[in-house]
């Protein structure tokens, strides 16, 4: 037997086991970037904001192949389905990168809202809605990773026909909850932090990307912070 057969064969027989080493492996490679410990190249802010800009349509285009795989499933096009998961796990991979490296060697973004402005008036509310969506797409991106893995093991190391009685369609139910709102959360505060209020940069924030956003409101070229 070859030794991928080998290695395929024993991540069938614990596919538990391989989801919990490779989020652990996930969990330990992002935090120890966001810590300094993997050195990422430093961006300039012109990058930075392409960055964010190529974040946003890597994530678009996963959210709709996640679409299109729960349709593709429903209707019994399991290869379809299939090669449109594999695309979105390849894309929040691609994500990922990009995040990573714009976060350790950019900046964050904090949200600024201004004079004028959409609902400027209650510069406190937005700021508040953007932060709890913040943490929701957060929160649900770290969520999410084992049951991404562990469904994305199952239909890689079973056979087509066994994954129905396997929690394949269980745990690929929670992922995919957790996945489309989280990516449509991103995307929404996208717009929001880059194209709807204004920004500063917070650096050095990291994961306390939430401890540092606030809103403002610009008044007679000052700034009132909330």
């Amino acid at each position: 037997m070859a030794a991928s057969d080998t290695a395929g064969s024993w991540a069938a027989a614990h596919p538990r086991l391989v989801t919990a080493i490779v989020s652990v492996v996930g969990y330990v490679v992002v935090i120890g970037s966001f810590v300094g410990l993997v050195p990422f190249p430093r961006l300039t802010p012109a990058t930075v904001n392409l960055f964010s800009d190529l974040i946003a349509v890597v994530n678009s285009v996963a959210l709709t192949l996640l679409v299109l795989g729960v349709a593709f499933v429903r209707r019994g096009d399991v290869e379809r389905h299939r090669a449109a998961m594999l695309g979105a796990f390849g894309l929040i991979l691609v994500f990922l990168v990009l995040y990573v490296w714009k976060q350790a060697g950019g900046f964050t973004k904090g949200l600024v809202v201004m004079e004028g402005q959409f609902l400027a008036s209650y510069a406190g509310l937005v700021s508040g809605a953007y932060l709890l969506m913040l943490a929701v797409h957060v929160l649900l991106s770290i969520v999410a990773v084992p049951f991404v893995v562990h469904a994305l093991v199952l239909g890689l190391t079973q056979p087509i026909e066994a994954l129905p009685n396997t929690a394949h369609p269980t745990v690929g139910r929670i992922a995919v909850a957790a996945w489309t709102t989280s990516l449509a959360l991103g995307i929404l505060t996208y717009v929001m932090l880059n194209h709807v209020y204004s920004w500063e940069t917070i650096r050095g924030a990291g994961l306390l990307v939430l401890a540092g956003t606030r809103s403002a409101v610009s008044a007679d070229h000052g700034r009132l912070t909330r």
